[in-house]
């Protein structure tokens, strides 16, 4: 897809669809009046038939007589003041998605209403307009269907409609910007719902090294006789029980050794569990077909090193996915099994479905040992966060409120929605063990806190943990998304990244 920026009023622009944001209940004055009156009066008949209100992400579609797009497509950002970087995302995906089983090719949005709601920043208005285009664009089902009917029109182009005089060279680098983000975005999407018999953590490990090869990305990809010579216990404890090797994958931007501007080398760290039956502490079947997605956090940091990259090249960055199956079998580890970290730690495993945070750990170790100055962790690590937050707000923990600041502060330029929650001193006691130094799973009570304790004890460097259990894939389709893996965490790890560019 290619992206224009053109300065111009809303009716002169050519194209198979115009897009006209609305924010609050529309005011016909000023251009939003002449656009109305250039399009016959389609704008205020659609108003008074009632499909142009306030209601977040509605869309009403027309046939206007006197412009030269062939549809006007009206989205609504919400009630008046309300319009933030996410929702202005989500309505240009809205946009997009309303636009199944049509034939567009090329497509036009209006800025200025987006802009308005931004605090007047145009540039931010491209950039989220093009990443919300390309991500609502995603259809799980193209993976194994290019020709589905469920997919959103390609576009051929996307013109993106700034106010006459603007500085239509700039706007367009930050729709750039934005496009390479959604992207990405994608990248992580479509590797996360990809089955688990089409995804094991050897493919997984190729579609890594793929991409390294095509951004110019250092990879190395440790097997599991590599990993014992380490030590990597916990990591090598949960994938045992599968026909399906597991792999340690590294990749890294920018010179080795060498630090971002920020004095960091920052580590990327993603939970991959490529599929998680449970393992000897086995799943309720209800749902478990869902536990191809355990995976997300890898595929999620896999990506964002990549778009990253593209957006700094050279900027110092590592990324650390661990890829494993956590099956049952002849060769699973059983509750009850002592197991050594590769920090030394020994860990009573008390609950093989607890398994994310056993390879977790091990990730962090490593990647302070390959020099990392600060980690960040995703994971879709528990239940319980979904249960807290719901499935748009993602769990975080943070060691300082130093670095949870930086965390903070990227998400907010990412548009993402996070909740920092404690971490308890007071529940140390329910996690040890008789015969070990901790272990992985104690009582329910306080679960979702007692996860991030456990991580807690394996890192020496700044660190924080995003769990994105209730936050990683959507189980129903919203006016902006499909079914399936959303990318979540992707632009905020990408944001943090950049915080260090020079």
């Amino acid at each position: 897809m290619q992206i224009r920026v053109v300065a111009a009023r809303p009716w002169e622009v050519s194209a198979d669809l115009l897009v006209v944001p609305v924010v609050g209940e529309p005011a016909f004055a000023g251009e939003l009046d002449e656009l109305d009156r250039r399009a016959g009066g389609e704008l205020r008949a659609l108003h008074a038939f009632g499909e142009l209100g306030a209601k977040t992400f509605g869309t009403a579609l027309g046939a206007p007589g006197g412009l030269p797009v062939r549809r006007v497509l009206t989205v609504s950002g919400g009630e008046a003041g309300s319009l933030d970087r996410e929702t202005a995302r989500k309505l240009a995906a809205s946009a997009l998605r309303r636009l199944i089983g049509r034939q567009v090719r090329t497509a036009a949005v209006w800025l200025a209403p987006i802009a308005a709601g931004l605090g007047g920043d145009a540039a931010l208005a491209a950039e989220l307009s093009a990443r919300g285009i390309v991500e609502g664009g995603f259809e799980p089902k193209s993976i194994y269907r290019e020709d589905t009917d469920a997919a959103p029109p390609a576009l051929d182009e996307l013109i993106l409609i700034a106010a006459p005089g603007a500085d239509a060279a700039a706007l367009a680098a930050a729709a750039n910007r934005g496009q390479i983000l959604g992207e990405g975005a994608n990248l992580a999407r479509r590797l996360a719902n990809r089955a688990a018999n089409d995804v094991t953590p050897v493919v997984l490990a190729d579609e890594a090294r793929a991409v390294a090869e095509r951004y110019g990305l250092a990879i190395d990809v440790i097997d599991e006789r590599r990993a014992a010579e380490l030590g990597m216990g916990l990591f090598l404890a949960v994938g045992q029980g599968s026909d399906n090797p597991p792999r340690m994958i590294v990749l890294r931007s920018g010179e080795e050794g060498a630090r971002d501007s920020l004095g960091r080398r920052l580590a990327l760290i993603g939970k991959g569990v490529c599929f998680d039956s449970g393992g000897i502490s086995i799943k309720p079947a209800d749902r478990m077909e869902e536990m191809k997605m355990d995976k997300t956090g890898a595929c999620t940091v896999i990506a964002a090193i990549v778009t990253a990259s593209r957006l700094a090249p050279g900027l110092p960055l590592m990324a650390v996915a661990p890829a494993v199956e956590n099956m049952p079998g002849g060769h699973a580890t059983r509750p009850g099994d002592v197991v050594k970290a590769l920090n030394g730690t020994f860990v009573d495993i008390t609950n093989t479905d607890a398994e994310g945070r056993l390879i977790l750990a091990d990730a962090m170790t490593y990647a302070e040992h390959l020099g990392a100055t600060h980690l960040v962790d995703v994971a879709t690590l528990t239940g319980a966060v979904g249960r807290a937050f719901g499935n748009m707000v993602t769990g975080a923990f943070a060691d300082s409120d130093g670095w949870w600041n930086q965390v903070a502060t990227a998400a907010e330029r990412a548009g993402e929605r996070y909740w920092r929650i404690p971490l308890v001193e007071d529940y140390q006691p329910d996690m040890e063990s008789w015969y070990a130094d901790v272990q992985n799973s104690g009582s329910a009570e306080g679960s979702l806190v007692k996860s991030g304790m456990f991580l807690d004890k394996f890192h020496t460097v700044p660190w924080a943990h995003l769990d994105i259990g209730g936050t990683a894939y959507y189980r129903k389709a919203y006016p902006f998304a499909s079914r399936g893996a959303c990318g979540v965490t992707h632009a905020t790890l990408v944001e943090l990244a950049l915080a260090g560019q020079g």
